[in-house]
């Protein structure tokens, strides 16, 4: 069952030149320590950061609320899993309001594909539950 979808399109240049304009209280203010190390180890550092940043926008949107209602850039975590696909860890209030929109008897499942080709970054969440084990 299809709990939400959520996509987002983001412009790199515009992260590069808002990391440029602010640097390190921005990358701070929105991004996880883990998604920093990441992005800062890539030869794409701005790309990837667009990539998390349209993310973190489009799991926001699949759970109804945008950024209100307690939900914050940093409680969404891009990380990718063993295989290397991307997913999303949340915290604080977006956990808290993927828990509400969960039915009872069913754990939530959150997919994530994230791509960039210059211009743009995008990212397609879909949030779906299923049967619990």
């Amino acid at each position: 069952m299809i709990l939400g979808i959520g996509s987002d399109l983001i412009d790199i240049e515009r992260i590069g030149k808002t990391i440029e304009r602010f640097g390190a209280r921005f990358i701070q203010r929105i991004y996880t320590p883990t998604e920093i190390a990441r992005a800062d180890r890539r030869a794409d550092r701005v790309a990837t950061y667009a990539k998390r940043y349209a993310a973190k926008e489009a799991c926001a949107k699949a759970l109804g609320t945008g950024f209100r209602k307690g939900v914050f850039w940093r409680d969404l975590g891009v990380v990718n899993l063993p295989g290397g696909r991307p997913s999303l860890v949340l915290t604080g209030g977006a956990k808290a309001r993927l828990e509400a929109i969960t039915p009872p008897g069913m754990v939530a499942r959150i997919d994530l594909t994230i791509a960039d080709e210059e211009p743009i970054a995008q990212a397609v969440v879909i949030i779906s539950a299923e049967p619990a084990a």
